[in-house]
């Protein structure tokens, strides 16, 4: 009964969310029929990335990367490094907020919703390379939080830097298009939150092109390798805090 409830309460919070996400863009769209090339119905879909995202995000990347800063912090994580396996595998996938699969659900509905909305049904390239892309934007998340948790060997306290980074990716739910001059740069090469969202929309709407797809999963790959080569660096470099 209690679990029944708890699902209740949590898919409630869900559609909250979810619909609180939806007012800014409401907001911007009410006196416009587009907004730097994209229309209401294709910025759902860019939206639908992100709420997707973010449901991964908070159920499965922070819930066990964030417990990582505190067992490095108590010297809890020695107990990590003693098991037989590797350790970036394993403080990966130690803790899931199940939960949130409510909100990954919510952007798949919404995303059905937008492509209705459109009229336009992805054909099966349209839909592999939307997938492959999406794939390649939770890399290249996944990424940036394990080198951001990497960091932890060596400066603890990295509460501020860890909300920073969750609070700029806030920013993925809008079109890349609508960023300009530095910031454009910055959402596409520094924090590639355009691979994210933005890319996976334009596969699934047919407004990719091949070239600029494939470089974003390149892309991904390479972010990929140099988490793994910082958070190796951070192994050779952890001192127990219980030595």
């Amino acid at each position: 009964m209690q679990y029944r409830a708890d699902f209740l309460v949590q898919g409630a919070m869900s559609l909250y969310w979810l619909g609180w996400n939806l007012v800014p863009l409401l907001v911007l769209f009410d006196h416009r029929a587009s907004v730097a090339g994209w229309s209401f119905e294709a910025a759902l879909v860019v939206m639908a990335n992100f709420v997707i995202l973010r449901g991964i995000l908070e159920g499965a990347i922070n819930p066990s990367l964030g417990a990582v800063v505190e067992q490095i912090r108590s010297g809890a994580f020695d107990y990590t490094l003693l098991r037989p396996a590797d350790a970036q595998f394993l403080v990966s996938t130690a803790r899931f907020a199940p939960w949130r699969a409510l909100d990954v659900l919510g952007g798949l509905a919404l995303l059905v919703y937008a492509l209705v909305r459109l009229g336009h049904v992805p054909d099966l390239g349209q839909l592999a390379a939307g997938l492959v892309l999406l794939g390649a934007g939770l890399v290249l998340m996944y990424a940036l939080w394990l080198i951001v948790v990497a960091a932890a060997f060596w400066v603890v306290r990295l509460d501020n830097l860890a909300f920073l980074l969750s609070s700029v990716f806030d920013a993925a739910r809008w079109p890349a298009a609508v960023f300009r001059g530095t910031w454009r740069v910055i959402f596409t090469f520094v924090l590639p939150l355009a691979v994210m969202t933005t890319m996976p929309a334009e596969a699934l709407l047919g407004r990719l092109d091949l070239t600029t797809g494939l470089a974003a999963v390149a892309g991904a790959a390479v972010a990929a390798a140099i988490a793994r080569a910082i958070w190796r660096l951070a192994l050779r470099n952890y001192t127990s805090a219980s030595s």
